[in-house]
């Protein structure tokens, strides 16, 4: 494999700059990092929190950060089932 050194250094940097990107989206519109969940919660809270964000991202009819559309999620009942009927749920 004739792959430099400077390729397989970006490849990992972009890797490692895509999981903290993810990490701290979760950490803001969910405060994850503050989470006392422990063993199967911890592990079940982190794949509904990244499902949310997943369709809370998907989601164009409303502008604003995604903690935003978490709360209005919360707030609207007609805009969570709105959510849940595009994605599939």
């Amino acid at each position: 494999d004739n792959t430099k050194p400077e390729e397989i250094a970006s490849a990992i940097r972009q890797h490692w700059s895509i999981e903290n990107n993810l990490h701290w989206q979760l950490d803001v519109t969910f405060r994850e990092d503050y989470s006392k969940k422990v063993k199967n919660a911890a592990r079940n809270f982190s794949v509904a929190t990244k499902m949310a964000l997943t369709i809370l991202k998907k989601d164009k009819t409303t502008k604003g950060s995604m903690n935003l559309k978490r709360l209005k999620a919360g707030w609207d009942e007609k805009y969570l089932s709105q959510l849940l009927q595009n994605n599939n749920f």
